[in-house]
């Protein structure tokens, strides 16, 4: 065997190594969820009340939120009977005094909060042409300062004990902008930034901050979103892309890898390959990754080029979506409570 083969060789050997050194630790350092306080907002529906039913699962007395009582009701009930308990609070996050009043409640209940999970989410789809001033404020108040106050409502006794953990859900929004999401992806890159300087100033303190940088999910979404434009062309490219198995991941997986990345303290956490490939080709190529965004964006649907008024999901099916392309998130819209009036399955 020759010089640089043996090197070669080692090199492997090595980098093996310190590879499963770095998950050994990682095992070892994972923290318990059993027995904490854990608070998910936009805990009532989605990838929130998939990481509320592992958290309740693994034992962790889990309070969620959420605006819509009869949502937050059947997700209160599909929540009973794990190994945990389970708490269901009516609460608009981008109101400030709201969310202190929640977190009085939890606190009262369970003690003060252990691990933060800030799922609250709003998207607004379509051209930026077609999107109303107001969709903008919007989708800021609920993913940015929605994140922002229950954060800093939780933090002072975190750092006063020396511990605690916040998860803040962006989204692969916050690392590459995305046509026909100008108001979602600026509002995401805002959550990122505040988690980004949040870990860096509060780390000396015992608490980890976790940012979560997720591509499409089936969390049977869709039919919350708000579209604009032509808004049954929008709806359907965004729910066809939304089932699509390998692009898209199941809401439970994503849960799972949440919850671990939170026990472990891990810094980022971006998810499935696909978006892992998005973030890794902007950063190598941005003027190549800009290019093929603007070709993305002319297949698109090309909506009047004036605002025009947002529709639900629910109120732009087509013969695309529903339909049997998109199957896998029509089967999520019940599993994951996002429809009313239906069984909310209880075990994961």
């Amino acid at each position: 065997m020759g010089l640089r083969a043996r090197h070669g060789r080692t090199a492997l050997l090595l980098l093996s190594a310190g590879y499963l050194l770095y998950r050994a630790r990682a095992h070892r350092a994972a923290w318990s969820l059993f027995g904490q306080t854990v608070l998910i907002t936009g805990g009532s529906r989605g990838l929130g009340f998939a990481i509320a039913r592992r958290a309740v699962d693994a034992g962790a007395r889990v309070a969620i939120c959420g605006r819509d009582a009869a949502s937050l009701g059947r997700a209160h009930r599909a929540l009973q009977g794990g190994q945990g308990q389970a708490l269901a609070l009516t609460c608009d996050v981008t109101d400030r005094a709201a969310v202190d009043a929640m977190l009085s409640v939890v606190r009262d209940l369970y003690g003060p909060v252990d691990l933060l999970v800030t799922c609250a989410g709003a998207i607004a789809v379509g051209p930026l042409a077609s999107l109303e001033r107001t969709e903008f404020e919007r989708t800021v108040d609920v993913n940015f300062w929605g994140t922002v106050h229950p954060t800093l409502a939780v933090l002072p006794e975190m750092r006063q004990r020396g511990a605690g953990r916040i998860a803040h859900i962006s989204s692969i929004g916050g690392k590459v902008g995305v046509p026909h999401l100008a108001a979602y992806s600026a509002s995401k890159f805002a959550v990122a930034g505040f988690s980004e300087a949040l870990r860096a100033e509060v780390a000396a303190d015992g608490v980890h901050v976790t940012t979560i940088f997720p591509g499409l999910m089936r969390t049977g979404s869709p039919r919350h979103a708000r579209f604009t434009g032509d808004h049954r062309a929008e709806h359907a490219w965004f729910t066809v892309g939304d089932s699509l198995p390998l692009v898209s991941v199941d809401a439970e997986r994503a849960a799972a890898r949440i919850l671990l990345g939170c026990q472990r303290g891990e810094a980022e956490i971006v998810f499935p390959l696909a978006a892992r490939a998005a973030v890794l080709g902007r950063a190598l190529a941005p003027g190549a990754a800009a290019r093929v965004l603007s070709i993305v964006n002319r297949l698109l649907p090309q909506g009047p080029a004036h605002p025009t008024p947002a529709r639900s999901g629910a109120e732009s099916a087509s013969r695309l979506a529903p339909s049997a392309l998109t199957a896998l998130t029509n089967a999520a819209e019940r599993r994951y409570n996002q429809l009313p009036d239906a069984a909310v399955p209880a075990a994961i």
